[in-house]
């Protein structure tokens, strides 16, 4: 049964070709200033030539300490979950063909966060546990919210409160977990709000596998997933099989959302933002709106980390905290939007 409020049929302001053409690169430069201004500003900022000495000096250079084992890590984490959430999303708003899905939303992120916590909470000498088990709890949540909504009639408003619910008894399932295993749970405030302050590569490279991998199948996905966006009918009779495409999307928004969250958090709405901007200026072909999804989405959480560590500085707040603020607005928006402000369909 078809969603209203599609988010591939929905015609979105489209820039012209050309512009379209010169997202990509113009996007990558974004993110090349995001990467440098995230290395540069902290509770310390430091000059670009400084930082290019730093990173040139040896081992024993105090500035090169903070760069590499700090902010190297911070800056990567930020970038990758990025990434990873409004890819997620993309693919969550193609085949679920609505316009508000996204990992937060529908309950994802929490699915991945319950099990990412109980994995640590058991498993806390195993490392690369962690992703492993935000991935199943992904995917099981997506599934089981695809197919509650699907029972009770697939509408925007049916699979919104599926989620919502699912992701309250989730959610629920953490506070829990962190009451039973309090040695577990330390550092889970900013593991709930989506915080940066404590990256590490030892957090971040057990995640990069199931990135990479759900970045990919996103890619090779594309043309299937343009080809979905006609409709189930129109889809079926040109050839496609409908059920395997939708479930290896799902499959790859699990991989993406299970991953950021294992080491980024309790992100919020990167998911739901980053593909509605980005289809303004690249377009709805899945071939050119995923990557550029990937570099937006590296943009949007790089850069709003950086915020967070400048404007209170030498204090910080989560960056989780600033996306929810930019976040929930837009959401409101779209739900309420499409239907001349009626909540309901």
């Amino acid at each position: 049964m078809p969603i209203s409020q599609s988010s591939c049929t929905r015609r979105l302001p489209t820039s012209s070709a050309k512009r379209r053409a010169a997202a990509p690169a113009a996007l990558t430069a974004l993110l090349i200033l995001s990467v440098l201004l995230s290395l540069r500003c902290g509770s310390q900022s430091y000059s670009l030539s400084r930082l290019f000495q730093a990173l040139g000096a040896g081992a024993a250079d105090p500035v090169r300490q903070i760069i590499v084992h700090v902010r190297v890590p911070r800056t990567l984490s930020c970038a990758l979950s990025g990434a990873a959430l409004a890819v997620a999303g993309v693919l969550l708003q193609a085949v679920l063909n609505n316009a508000m899905a996204s990992p937060n939303i529908i309950g994802v992120n929490a699915g991945a966060g319950f099990f990412a916590l109980l994995a640590s909470s058991l498993l806390p000498a195993s490392a690369a546990a962690v992703p492993a088990a935000a991935f199943l709890g992904a995917l099981g949540a997506a599934m089981l919210i695809y197919l509650l909504a699907l029972r009770a009639g697939l509408s925007r408003t049916t699979l919104v409160l599926a989620g919502i619910a699912v992701g309250g008894m989730l959610t629920a399932g953490v506070s829990a977990l962190r009451l039973l295993f309090p040695d577990a749970a330390v550092g889970s405030d900013a593991f709930m709000a989506g915080s940066f302050s404590g990256a590490a590569m030892e957090r971040l490279l057990p995640a990069l596998p199931f990135i990479f991998a759900g970045l990919a199948l996103a890619l090779i996905l594309a043309p299937d997933v343009n080809v979905l966006c006609l409709g189930e009918e129109s889809a079926a009779g040109l050839g496609l099989d409908v059920g395997r495409t939708r479930f290896l999307s799902i499959l790859a928004s699990a991989l993406l959302a299970g991953a950021a969250v294992s080491f980024a958090g309790l992100l919020s709405f990167v998911g739901l933002l980053v593909p509605h901007i980005t289809r303004r200026f690249a377009g709805s072909d899945h071939r050119r709106l995923i990557p550029c999804s990937a570099l937006l989405g590296a943009v949007f959480v790089t850069l709003c980390d950086v915020l967070t560590r400048v404007i209170f500085s030498p204090y910080e707040f989560p960056a989780g905290i600033l996306i929810s603020l930019l976040g929930g607005p837009f959401f409101l928006s779209l739900l309420m939007g499409g239907k001349r402000g009626r909540l309901y369909d």
